[in-house]
């Protein structure tokens, strides 16, 4: 009777062992709600030494782990007596922890710089040629869409323009935050070429207050302007959305003639370098640079070649830099929206 009784207590622990084995093979083919890895993550109190701390929740290698930013990224010289320390977190499979240098990294996840090149949030490398006078969409997701304007010259006997970005404009909620740079005729690294609009208000002395910041909004979608240098450097935040390093340069002569823009002796082409960190981005996000955080992107460009193209010119132009429409966008803006 005893062995009776023990056989069956082993087929019913047998039983259970098999059915939580089912249940766990079933759940793991769900996608987690981590899928996105590079953005998630929880932010833990600071080691005793002073150092951010971040918890990983992502899948993959980094999941569970704790990240502490380095001593070398406290720097030690702040601007405008602002501390700057801390790090940029990646809890993807890199798994790594790199300095806030509170400049766009133009060779960094999710950066927009030159003539355009982009870094995606898979860390492929592409261009896209856009045009002269267009605007397209660069993010389009359920909560938030960021739009290009882009500038550019079609020197005589070329088929296409070189192009740059000339603005940004961040939609969200019923708002419209734009960052652009001014037209230039010649070029002083001691002058501000950036102007700051907000619902279609241009923003005075964002860039020259004492305090070297701006806010607006507040509660959970608080916006920051944040004067990271002198002139012509920022950093944007719209909270729990996405936040931007921005630095506004010149084509200067040097590299007009490496490239042979031929651009007109009037026109410095001040133009954003620009690099995004985005925050809850949904699975299906769109846009040039969006889709390349989705989950199961996988990049069609060719790799290894000296300029990997980008199309989808067709599915991303907008009627305007402050229009939320094109072929592909996802964006559904709140009446009572921005657009101008």
């Amino acid at each position: 009777m005893d062995f009776k009784r023990k056989s069956w207590i082993l087929a019913a622990f047998f039983l259970v062992y098999v059915s939580r084995k089912a249940c766990c093979v079933q759940g793991a083919s769900k996608k987690s709600p981590y899928d996105a890895a590079i953005t998630h993550y929880e932010m833990l109190s600071p080691s005793p030494s002073g150092n951010e701390r971040a918890f990983c929740q992502a899948r993959g290698a980094c999941q569970g782990k704790t990240l502490v930013c380095p001593d070398q990224c406290k720097v030690r010289k702040p601007v405008k007596n602002k501390k700057q320390k801390g790090c940029f977190i990646d809890c993807s499979s890199k798994c790594e922890v790199t300095c806030k240098f509170r400049r766009p990294n133009c060779n960094g996840y999710g950066s927009l710089c030159y003539d355009p090149r982009f870094v995606g949030g898979d860390g492929v490398m592409f261009y896209f040629h856009g045009a002269r006078g267009g605007n397209f969409a660069i993010v389009s997701d359920d909560n938030l869409q960021i739009n290009a304007h882009f500038i550019g010259s079609r020197p005589q006997g070329r088929t296409r323009d070189f192009t740059w970005v000339q603005a940004l404009s961040i939609m969200f909620d019923t708002h419209t935050l734009v960052i652009a740079a001014k037209r230039v005729t010649k070029w002083d690294d001691n002058l501000d070429a950036l102007t700051v609009k907000w619902d279609g208000q241009t923003v005075d002395g964002v860039l020259t207050d004492g305090d070297a910041e701006w806010r607006a909004n507040g509660g959970e979608r608080e916006v920051v302007v944040e004067r990271t240098d002198d002139t012509n450097t920022v950093r944007v935040q719209v909270a729990n959305l996405v936040e931007l390093n921005i630095k506004v340069r010149p084509i200067g002569k040097e590299e007009n003639r490496a490239h042979n823009y031929q651009l007109p002796e009037n026109d410095a082409f001040a133009h954003l370098e620009t690099q995004f960190r985005f925050f809850n981005l949904t699975d299906l996000v769109e846009g040039v640079l969006g889709k390349t955080y989705r989950p199961d992107y996988v990049s069609p460009v060719k790799i290894g070649v000296p300029m990997p193209m980008m199309g989808g010119e067709d599915k991303y132009q907008t009627p305007s830099l402050y229009s939320p429409l094109c072929n592909a966008c996802r964006f559904q803006p709140l009446s009572g929206t921005a657009t101008t």
